[in-house]
């Protein structure tokens, strides 16, 4: 997919990766919680208009590639980041 951009925010112990697509305004959310030093994936958000686009994979990709860097743990609870941990076994190292 071309054209997105992902940001992170952080808000404490919570926080959100945004997804934004080019010549679009809405923004797909995944949003996630922190427990215990685990980031706990709890909903992921795509609106219809950018639905479809890969947009969902790319936000977890950006989590996944974000754990690796800064060194913590994935807990999957979203069903769509459930599923996409087990297509993914090469992200075990960041799944709690």
């Amino acid at each position: 997919m071309v054209g997105v951009t992902i940001t992170k925010h952080e808000n404490g112990p919570s926080g959100e990766y945004h997804a934004h697509v080019a010549d679009n305004d809405a923004i797909g959310r995944l949003t996630w919680s922190e427990r215990g030093g685990v980031r706990y994936a709890e909903h992921t958000l795509v609106p219809p208009a950018i639905g479809g686009k890969g947009v969902a994979g790319r936000l977890v990709e950006a989590m996944v590639a974000d754990a690796r860097e800064n060194d913590f743990k994935i807990g999957p609870v979203c069903s769509y980041v459930v599923a996409a941990f087990q297509k993914h076994p090469e992200w075990a190292d960041v799944a709690a």
